[in-house]
């Protein structure tokens, strides 16, 4: 079978440990053939290419405008114009070759051009895996609207959405409220198509023993002798980074937590500004770190953190949960209520959760969790959890 992958996350090499490099390198394992289409933004200076790995593996990177961190005009025309640029690649980069499944994960939901050009010329599969509902999250996050310019631009996308919807053969939702979300906000879907298909990975055990996390933390000046509270990821809209803020800064003086803040985005600058004003001593803001050194940092903390505007009507389910699960860190939840990311960590007894507006719970959590030592029992909770809800297999 001949696998066709659209996306925007771009990887150089299906050998990469990530969500679609290891689904995919799933599927070659299989005896498939796997081919790519990615997307390098302008910012980082690449050119149109072709990667030949050999076995039935390539990926065609193709340069586009900026389509993540940058303003909503930018993001809007290179939405609009990747539809051009991905078919002109499949063209020429893959010309002669017939598709027999198509896989596409939101964002964008401009691919469903590129979709309805393959699925008109060969008899192909196609499949929607749903990361990302927009525009409704724009909606709810305030940058788009129902009235005025905004709202024009809010129908023309939510047309484009549904027009996915309705070409996609299966649609794969990250957790059962966004299959119940998807449903009840798009009455026309044949439920039938609609099921629950997690962020995935090939499940590896990342965690470090007691020695490696204090080299670790000795290599990155973080403190010894304090529970250490990890965020690692995009740091945008999305993650609510005013209610961050207010977490840090409640829990400034707490001298027996250590929170470190790992990742960049559009509110960055944000934090930055609160810790150089407010000077906390016990918080640590890095940019984003290569994988390996990231993997392994993480795994030298002690909780993962998740945050999510508490705005959403959306129900979001981050992938960094699974970096977290990993790396063997229980996960400490601060989201809106209509995510079920909360549920399924307290449900699978591998963390805590509360609401992305109440600080006076959050700071709550704090002194539960760094009063507490997690026992085997829950680490082993989550790597079950883990093996048997979110590997590619």
């Amino acid at each position: 079978m001949n696998v066709l992958f659209l996306g925007l996350s771009k990887f150089y090499s299906y050998n990469q440990s990530e969500i679609y490099p290891d689904l995919l390198r799933c599927f070659s394992e299989n005896g498939h053939n796997v081919y790519s289409i990615l997307s390098t933004e302008r910012r980082y200076g690449e050119k149109t290419r072709l990667i030949d790995e050999g076995n039935g593996k390539k990926i065609v990177i193709v340069k586009t405008l900026n389509l993540q961190k940058t303003n909503l005009i930018e993001k809007g025309l290179s939405t609009i114009l990747i539809k051009r640029q991905y078919i002109r690649a499949l063209k020429k980069y893959y010309k002669g070759v017939k598709f027999d499944l198509v896989l596409y994960p939101t964002p964008p939901i401009t691919l469903y051009g590129v979709v309805k050009h393959i699925k008109k010329h060969d008899n192909v599969a196609t499949y929607l895996m749903l990361k990302d509902i927009f525009p409704q999250n724009a909606l709810d996050l305030g940058m788009l609207s129902t009235k005025g310019v905004k709202g024009l631009i809010y129908i023309y996308f939510r047309k484009k959405e549904k027009k996915l919807y309705e070409i996609s053969d299966r649609i794969g939702c990250m957790s059962q409220a966004n299959v119940d979300y998807v449903l009840k906000h798009n009455p026309e879907i044949d439920a039938s198509k609609v099921e629950v298909c997690p962020n995935s990975i090939e499940v590896r055990d990342l965690s470090l023993s007691s020695e490696e996390k204090i080299a670790m933390r000795q290599k990155y000046d973080l403190p010894l002798d304090k529970k250490i509270f990890v965020y690692g990821g995009n740091l945008g809209k999305p993650q609510g980074i005013p209610f961050i803020i207010d977490c840090l800064r409640a829990e400034k003086d707490d001298e027996k937590a250590f929170f470190l803040i790992v990742g960049d985005g559009t509110e960055y600058g944000k934090l930055e500004n609160f810790i150089n004003d407010e000077k906390p001593q016990n918080v640590r803001l890095m940019k984003r770190l290569p994988k390996e050194d990231y993997d392994r940092m993480i795994a030298a903390c002690d909780v993962g953190m998740i945050f999510l505007d508490h705005r959403f009507t959306i129900p979001n389910f981050p992938s960094r949960l699974l970096s977290y699960m990993q790396a063997g860190l229980p996960v400490l939840a601060a989201t809106d209520p209509n995510t079920d990311i909360g549920k399924v960590i307290l449900d699978g007894g591998f963390g805590w959760w509360c609401e992305s507006n109440d600080v006076d719970r959050f700071c709550k959590l704090i002194d539960e969790i760094k009063n507490t030592e997690h026992t085997e029992e829950m680490i082993e909770k989550e790597k079950r959890y883990l093996s048997d809800h979110f590997s590619v297999s």
